[in-house]
C-alpha cells in the first residue's frame, strides 16, 4: 500500500514514516500543502495522511481540491485542534477518518490500514466535477441530464473516471475497455472518445474530456 504523508513537523513526519514502513507500507512524505496537492494528483496513492495546518496550502482546502478534481483516494486527517466543528468540516470535505494530535502511532497505523481496505473496494458512484456515474445502476448524468450510453461507452467512461486526472494512453484504454478485442492500429478508441465527448461535454462547461497530443486522453475538472 502506497501512502502519502503530508506533515510539516519534521519529528512527527519521521515517526509516522518509520511506523508505517515498519508495517510494510511504501511511504512518501511531503511537508507543504501546495506540493502535496501536486504529488497527490500525479501519484497513485492508496491512502493519504493529511495534517490540516500546513505551509503553502492548508489540509482542508487541499482535500476539497482533490475531491473537486474527482480524486477519491481515502484521506486520514490529522490536527492538533480536535474541535468537533473542525472534525465535521474535515469529514464534510471528503475525509474518510480523523485523528487528533497527539496520537498513538499504533492507532494511526491501524487507521491507515483501514484506509487501505476502503481503497480496495471500488467506489460505486464516481464523480468528476458535475459529472456522476453510478456503476450499480449504470446511470451517467451531468447537470441533471441523463446520458444514453452503450455498454462500451459506459466502460470507457468508467475507466476514464477511475483514472481521473491521469493521462490514459490508447493501449491502456484498449486493454481495459476492449481486452485487446481489435487491431490496435485502428482508430476505434478515437471514435469512441469522440462519441463520448459529444455526450458528456457538448453544451457543458468546463470541458472534461481532453486530448493530450501524442499521449492519450485525460478526464479532469480543471483545464
Amino acid at each position: 500500500m502506497r501512502v502519502l504523508v503530508v506533515e510539516d513537523e519534521i519529528k512527527t513526519a519521521s515517526l509516522v514514516r518509520h511506523a508505517l514502513e515498519a508495517e510494510g507500507f511504501l511511504v512518501s512524505v511531503c511537508p507543504r500543502g501546495d506540493d502535496a496537492l501536486t504529488a497527490a494528483v500525479a501519484g497513485t496513492f492508496d491512502g493519504i495522511v493529511l495534517d490540516i495546518m500546513l505551509p503553502g496550502r492548508d489540509g482542508l482546502s487541499l482535500l476539497r481540491e482533490l475531491r473537486a478534481q474527482g480524486h477519491a483516494t481515502p484521506v486520514l486527517l490529522l490536527s492538533a485542534r480536535g474541535k468537533v466543528d473542525e472534525r465535521i468540516a474535515g469529514l464534510n470535505a471528503g475525509a474518510a477518518d480523523y485523528l487528533p494530535k497527539p496520537f498513538v502511532l499504533a492507532e494511526l497505523v491501524a487507521r491507515v490500514r483501514a484506509l487501505g481496505r476502503r481503497a480496495e473496494s471500488p467506489a460505486t458512484e464516481l464523480r468528476v466535477a458535475d459529472l456522476t456515474l453510478d456503476t450499480i445502476f449504470h446511470r451517467a448524468q451531468r447537470g441533471g441530464k441523463v446520458f444514453d450510453l452503450t455498454a462500451r461507452e459506459f466502460r470507457l467512461l468508467e475507466y476514464l473516471m477511475r483514472c481521473s486526472g491521469q493521462i490514459c494512453g490508447r493501449m491502456s484504454i484498449i486493454e481495459q475497455v476492449w481486452d485487446y478485442d481489435f487491431d490496435p492500429g485502428t482508430n476505434l478508441v478515437d471514435v469512441y472518445v469522440r462519441r463520448l465527448r459529444e455526450k458528456i461535454d457538448d453544451g457543458f462547461e468546463p470541458k472534461l474530456l481532453q486530448t493530450v497530443r501524442g499521449a492519450g486522453y485525460v478526464l479532469k475538472a480543471a483545464p
